[in-house]
C-alpha cells in the first residue's frame, strides 16, 4: 500500500503542480480525459489504481446473466483493498453506465477511497447518496452490458488516453485526475512538494506587486532570495 508520509504530502499537492512536475519529467499525458468530479470535492483524494477494464459490448457476452459471473465487475469489487482508488476503462462510452448505486455502495463499504472513469455511471442520485467520491464523464440511465462487456481488473488499462497500471498513483482534485508513474512516486512527490513551497512564496510577491518577468519562472536571483528566506524560516 501507498506509504503514509507520501499520500499525506500528496493531498497537498494540487493536480495542476503534478502536471508541471511530470512535464518537467517528459510525462505529456497524465490527465486522464473525461473524468471529472461527480459533485464538489472539498478534499483531495490520493490512493494506488485498482484497475477494471471492459470492452465494446458483444451480445453474448454483454448479457444480464453475466453479472452473476466470478469473472464480473462484482468480483472485482470484492478484490478492492481499501483505500485504492478504482480507475475503470469504458472507453469514453457515455450511454452505458457502468456501476450504479448498489455496485458504489458496496465500495464505500469497503473503504475504497474513490472511483475514477472515462466512462459514466447510473442512478445518479443514488450513486452521490452513497458518499461515494466518483469522477466520471457524466450519468447514463442504461447498464454497463448496453454497450459494454466487462473483462478483467488488476491489469493495464487505458482510461481517458492515459496508461493506467495497477498500483499507479492517482491524485483527485477539482481540475480532474492526475497519474504518477509507481516508480516515480517518491521523487515525483518531493519536487512537487518543494513546487508547492515555492509557487506559495510567488504568490506572496505577486500579492506585493513584484513584476512576472524573472518571479515567474524565477530567475537565478528570485530563486536565491527564495532560498535566502527559507532558511530564515
Amino acid at each position: 500500500m501507498l506509504d503514509a508520509r507520501i499520500k499525506a504530502a500528496l493531498e497537498l499537492v494540487t493536480t495542476a503542480t503534478l502536471t508541471t512536475v511530470l512535464l518537467k519529467k517528459g510525462l505529456r499525458n497524465v490527465w486522464l480525459r473525461g473524468a471529472k468530479p461527480l459533485t464538489p470535492q472539498d478534499r483531495r483524494i490520493v490512493g494506488e489504481a485498482f484497475t477494471l477494464r471492459f470492452v465494446p459490448a458483444r451480445e453474448d457476452l454483454a448479457t444480464p446473466a453475466s453479472w452473476a459471473s466470478p469473472r464480473s465487475t462484482r468480483g472485482a469489487i470484492e478484490d478492492m483493498p481499501e483505500g485504492c482508488i478504482a480507475v475503470v476503462d469504458a472507453m469514453g462510452i457515455k450511454d452505458a453506465g457502468i456501476f450504479g448505486d448498489i455496485l458504489c455502495a458496496r465500495m464505500k463499504k469497503k473503504g475504497v477511497a474513490a472511483l475514477v472513469t472515462d466512462g459514466v455511471v447510473r442512478d445518479g442520485a443514488g450513486v452521490i447518496g452513497t458518499g461515494l467520491p466518483v469522477w466520471c464523464d457524466g450519468v447514463a440511465a442504461p447498464p454497463s452490458v448496453a454497450g459494454l462487456t466487462f473483462v478483467n481488473w488488476q491489469e493495464p488499462i487505458g482510461c481517458g488516453g492515459v496508461a493506467v497500471f495497477p498500483g499507479d498513483v492517482i491524485v483527485l482534485d477539482g481540475d480532474g485526475a492526475v497519474l504518477i508513474p509507481q516508480a516515480l512516486v517518491p521523487e515525483v512527490t518531493a519536487e512537487a512538494v518543494e513546487q508547492e513551497k515555492l509557487e506559495t512564496w510567488i504568490m506572496g510577491e505577486v500579492d506585493k506587486g513584484t513584476p512576472l518577468p524573472g518571479l515567474y519562472p524565477p530567475n537565478a536571483e528570485t530563486k536565491a532570495r527564495y532560498e535566502a528566506e527559507m532558511k530564515k524560516g
